[in-house]
């Protein structure tokens, strides 16, 4: 009599969640969050562009000595980037496929488009502009890699004096350019997500409502300008 090996494989609660539409958006809701306080602490951290070279160059060093001597040196820099990428694919990954979703969704098209109601519009301007949007910032974190990270694409760069490859950076106008367009695509990006992020997450009720919208137009603002304020520094002589 043969045995039967057969093994009764149930998926596991995270799978179960994950392939929910409601898992997706969490998991959005969640690493967009992330990558918020990240940009909150880059752009403070930009910011002290302001205060000259040498404060600006001695910043840089101290982020790659964060938690010694219990980390080694760069450890915590490299944690950091470890998190921020899983947040970064997890955030793309269920964006791309709540989008396949919504698409597969959508009402089947009718032969004769004047026998039937108008549709509706389901993708609107803040689903468009989170999409297009997104997809921008994806390119330009390759590109800003490339520029200040590995320096890549940096011409003028050279290793171990970051402020003057900032300066570098945004003494073109590509370099500018590129910058600032994203800065715009993230400032959008951020104000219709939180605010997503917030109605996925309960967080969101009628008394508090206005102020998670306020919140979301602040924080939007704050960061772009923020971090727009260093090419411009650099374009109009502020900082060089």
């Amino acid at each position: 009599m043969a045995l039967d090996t057969r093994t009764d494989r149930r998926p596991s609660f995270a799978g179960l969640l994950w392939r929910s539409t409601v898992g997706k958006k969490t998991a959005m809701a969640v690493s967009g969050l992330v990558m918020l306080l990240y940009l909150v602490v880059h752009m403070l951290g930009n910011l002290k562009i302001f205060f000259g070279a040498a404060d600006f160059d001695a910043y840089a060093a101290w982020l790659r000595t964060i938690g010694e001597p219990f980390l080694h040196h760069e450890w915590f820099l490299w944690i950091a980037r470890v998190v921020l990428l899983a947040a970064v694919v997890v955030h793309a990954v269920a964006a791309y496929q709540l989008s396949r979703r919504d698409l597969a969704a959508r009402p089947a098209k009718y032969a004769r488009p004047s026998s039937r109601p108008r549709p509706r519009r389901r993708a609107s301007y803040a689903t468009r502009t989170m999409r297009w949007g997104g997809v921008i910032l994806g390119l330009f974190i390759v590109w800003h890699v490339l520029d200040l990270t590995t320096l890549t694409v940096n011409p003028r760069a050279e290793a171990g004096h970051p402020y003057a490859n900032v300066v570098a950076t945004f003494s073109t106008w590509y370099g500018n350019a590129v910058y600032v367009v994203a800065m715009l695509a993230l400032g959008l990006h951020i104000r219709h997500g939180f605010w997503s992020a917030a109605q996925t997450l309960g967080a969101n009720r009628p008394g508090r409502d206005r102020t998670l919208k306020t919140l979301a137009n602040a924080l939007a603002a704050a960061l772009t300008l923020g971090f727009i304020a260093v090419p411009v520094s650099v374009m109009t002589g502020v900082v060089s």
